[in-house]
């Protein structure tokens, strides 16, 4: 959710046709060639859907009647498989389960009435996926092209805690309309997602190049050749003058992230080094920084209002004449930049609203830099600006936030991260500990609070971790267990002039 405008501009370029923006979805038409293209080329669908037919339905029976209706043999015979998704917004359909199961009734049926013989369900590998949308009585049921989610693009072979979704992160690089005209930095570039989908758009390349199948490659209408010529053709890749850089003060994110970046064959275009954000230098070339810091949910740091306070520094003292994008949660936590932003997006990461906000970086005021012509926002920025909502109020604030250190410099090692489970299981204890110290309290009339509960046990025997927990012997561990073999053929190798695929459904080629 919020990145539906820039869908719509990518659909637009490829050249689809009667592009709408709806909710948390673009509509489009085309051919073949573009489903196939949409699949391979875009850089924020999540799922790539052709429906097959649209009704009304008021109840489980009517939605059975119409997929019945359906001529299934155009889509499956019995040797093949497949699954239903459904996803409900509806007062009448209130279990998506209930309704995959009456679409899969309905389609088995209509088999066993014909010939006698019904396909079978596969959910992890099957031949067709379909996906059925209801909103209210409004009902959809689609041909599943893309199978596994387009987010999944296949370089990843390593993360680190809370990976940032790599569709979000091709969606905030075309938000700020970079497209390889400066350098790239990311100072706290965790497993190097945003590093990664940077050097994709600089060059232009496609993110499907790492995907190893498509669900439409199942397809009884499936044109290999068409889909082959589509996959060799690099026409519109170009040259890419600059350079990516990456920093994470945390040494197994650095790792992590130089295995990703080996893995899709860009370590020409991006470099990755372990650096504290407190260090961060003036570049030597006009820069964008764009970048995803901890923000209390998921990951933090020891004290996460003064890493915002120093990133705020950083950028205000070593990152002038550029331009800096941040993505974060917290009003709080924004505020401690202190740096007025130039523009704020709302975006969701996940579950969380979020905001991606721009800061401009220059020197002196800014009535200074007005009135030497500096542009802080666009017409169309001051538009957006006036039609997005700003952060819920009264939003909840962990309390860890307001803790001060007493090492102030501690939030120097924040880009480690951070889980805030056993702090929270403290938490949890020292309550359940201060609701036990009343039952002993006594008021001033002597009265006491017990209410008749036996008094607590402090000298009660220990949990017996022996007899009661689960076994801790590390060394016994997966013993039987057969080695995991990574099929490698499509990575690790650096891009190469080789056009053809030996095996179209198995191995792609260097790329």
């Amino acid at each position: 959710m919020g990145l539906e405008p820039v869908l719509a501009q990518e659909l637009t370029e490829l050249g689809a046709n009667n592009v709408e923006i709806g909710r948390r979805m673009v509509s489009f038409t085309g051919n073949k060639e573009l489903m196939y293209r949409a699949n391979f080329a875009l850089h924020t669908a999540i799922k790539i859907l052709k429906p097959i037919c649209h009704f009304k339905a008021q109840s489980a029976e009517d939605v059975y009647n119409e997929v019945m209706k359906v001529d299934w043999s155009k889509y499956l015979d019995n040797s093949k498989t497949f699954a239903v998704d459904a996803v409900v917004f509806s007062d009448e359909f209130r279990h998506s389960k209930f309704v995959s199961y009456k679409v899969k009734d309905a389609i088995v049926d209509q088999f066993r009435e014909k010939t006698g013989q019904r396909p079978n369900i596969s959910v992890s590998n099957p031949d067709l996926r379909l996906n059925m949308h209801i909103a209210e009585d409004k009902c959809t049921l689609s041909l599943d092209s893309s199978g596994e989610s387009l987010h999944r693009r296949g370089y990843r072979q390593e993360s680190v805690e809370a990976p940032l979704n790599e569709v979000l992160a091709a969606g905030m690089i075309l938000m700020t309309g970079w497209k390889g005209e400066t350098d790239f930095i990311d100072p706290m570039c965790g497993s190097g997602t945003l590093l990664i989908e940077a050097a994709l758009i600089a060059r232009n390349m496609a993110p499907g190049l790492f995907r190893k199948e498509y669900a439409f490659e199942k397809w009884q209408d499936f044109d290999a050749d068409l889909f082959d010529r589509i996959y060799n053709d690099d026409s519109a890749e170009r040259e890419f003058n600059h350079h990516i850089y990456g920093y994470d003060i945390d040494m197994k994110a650095v790792n992590t992230a130089r295995i990703n970046v080996r893995a899709a064959g860009l370590t020409k275009d991006i470099t990755v080094e372990q650096q504290d954000f407190k260090d961060f230098e003036k570049p030597k070339e006009k820069s964008i920084i764009i970048t995803n810091p901890p923000y209390g949910e998921r990951i933090s740091t020891p004290n996460i209002l003064a890493t915002y306070k120093m990133i705020g520094e950083r950028l205000k003292h070593a990152f002038t004449g550029n331009d800096a994008w941040i993505l974060s949660y917290r009003e709080e936590c924004f505020d401690q930049i202190g740096l007025k932003p130039s523009i704020k997006i709302p975006v969701y990461n996940g579950s969380l609203e979020c905001e991606f906000r721009r800061y401009q970086m220059f020197d002196g005021r800014m009535n200074i830099f007005r009135s030497e012509g500096g542009i802080v926002k666009t017409e169309e920025e001051k538009q957006q600006m006036a039609e997005k909502h700003r952060f819920k109020k009264n939003r909840e604030f962990k309390r860890r936030l307001d803790e001060d250190l007493e090492n102030e410099e501690a939030d120097i090692r924040s880009f480690k991260f951070h889980s805030f489970e056993r702090q929270e299981e403290r938490e949890r204890q020292q309550r359940k500990a201060e609701r036990r110290k009343m039952f002993d309290r006594q008021d001033d009339e002597g009265h006491s609070f017990d209410r008749g509960r036996k008094p607590f046990n402090k000298d009660r025997r220990p949990f017996d971790r022996e007899k009661k927990s689960f076994s801790r012997d590390r060394d016994s561990f997966g013993k039987d267990r057969k080695p995991y073999h990574r099929d490698d053929r499509r990575m690790g190798k650096e891009r190469s002039g080789s056009k053809g695929r030996s095996n179209f459904n198995r191995n792609r080629g260097d790329k």
